[in-house]
């Protein structure tokens, strides 16, 4: 008998609202094979982002950015989702699977730029420019996809920003380094909400510079999360799997990535013969990377735990997932196009 196995109805009641603090994994388990034989047994389906740790994207059944993750969700003929990845994910897999059941192995797997935009402030904000077109980029709560008009990703933002007719305004939520590198873009001038993500606001411009300067032939990737003083001295600018495609058909062989370090691991399996260095941060630490600690908080142990349990859900609001799910289809059908 394992550890984990001796739980009881109490404790998996606690689970709804604290998840698996405090539980054992039997150290002696194949996870691996746990998670393979669990997965087949319960028809569930494991999807990963880019940023999660190297051997939760390596057992995964699709790992994407949050474009590609919303149509995996949006088509998977899964009994259970298991997001690896951080809340507002979970989120918009269960607004678009509403009778499939969504799980999440760390249900603190938040994300500071969702944080960033707090529905009670965001709706006073809409209602005091009541003419303007919402669009919402997918990092943001349920709540706040519910009070858009469209939603959109890093991938597709400058898309759904071109399709909107010019003579309407536009406010655009929660990022504003993203908000501000479409304005450049499509010549918009568009209404920003003041969120960002403080991973990709811990970049340092001078620590960037002095790495270039080390790796002169390099070429500096970034994330339009970065702050203007990043992507002004970026090669290329783009979504995750857009950085990825880059890195992969550019004839370069050597390359600074300013986003979290997680995407490193799917980037030198595409390019095992180029060089990936991770852009400097603030911090002085022992990497000398940015990663986001709420996407850190998934491990192996607790997606196990996660699909043999199936806890903790996610679960959206009726109501609110019915208002939600509008914009979020019209982000995707556009993106078939």
């Amino acid at each position: 008998m394992t550890k984990d196995t001796v739980l009881m109805n109490k404790d998996l009641d606690a689970l709804h609202t604290r998840g698996f603090l405090g539980i054992q994994v039997d150290k002696k388990l194949d996870l691996v094979w746990e998670i393979n034989q669990l997965r087949k047994a319960k028809n569930a389906v494991i999807l990963a982002h880019y940023y999660q740790q190297p051997e939760i994207q390596d057992i995964a059944d699709y790992v994407g950015d949050s474009l590609g993750l919303s149509q995996q969700a949006a088509s998977t003929t899964a009994d259970i989702i298991v997001f690896a990845g951080v809340h507002f994910m979970g989120e918009t897999a269960k607004i678009l699977n509403p009778t499939k059941k969504v799980v999440l192995p760390d249900l603190n797997a938040g994300c500071s730029l969702a944080e960033s935009a707090p529905p009670r402030e965001f709706k006073r904000f809409c209602e005091m420019h009541p003419e303007h077109i919402v669009v919402t980029y997918i990092n943001c709560s349920a709540e706040i996809k519910a009070m858009s008009d469209i939603i959109c990703t890093s991938s597709n933002a400058e898309k759904i920003v071109n399709a909107i007719p010019a003579d309407k305004p536009i406010i655009f939520a929660p990022d504003k380094n993203l908000g501000k590198y479409l304005m450049r873009k499509t010549g918009r001038d568009m209404l920003l909400w003041e969120g960002a993500c403080i991973v990709h606001e811990a970049f340092a411009i001078d620590k960037l510079l002095d790495l270039h300067g080390k790796h002169p032939a390099s070429k500096i990737v970034a994330h339009p999360e970065s702050e203007e003083h990043i992507l002004k001295v970026a090669n290329y600018i783009g979504s995750t799997t857009g950085m990825i495609n880059f890195v992969k058909n550019d004839p370069g062989q050597e390359y600074i990535i300013a986003t979290e370090a997680g995407i490193l691991h799917k980037m030198s399996k595409e390019v095992p013969h180029k060089i990936l260095i991770p852009a400097p941060s603030h911090e002085d630490n022992t990497c000398a990377c940015s990663e986001c600690a709420f996407m850190r908080l998934n491990t192996m142990e607790k997606l196990y735990l996660c699909l043999k349990y199936e806890l903790p859900e996610i679960e959206v609001p009726e109501e609110i997932r019915i208002k939600a799910l509008i914009p979020i289809q019209r982000m995707l059908e556009i993106s078939k196009n």
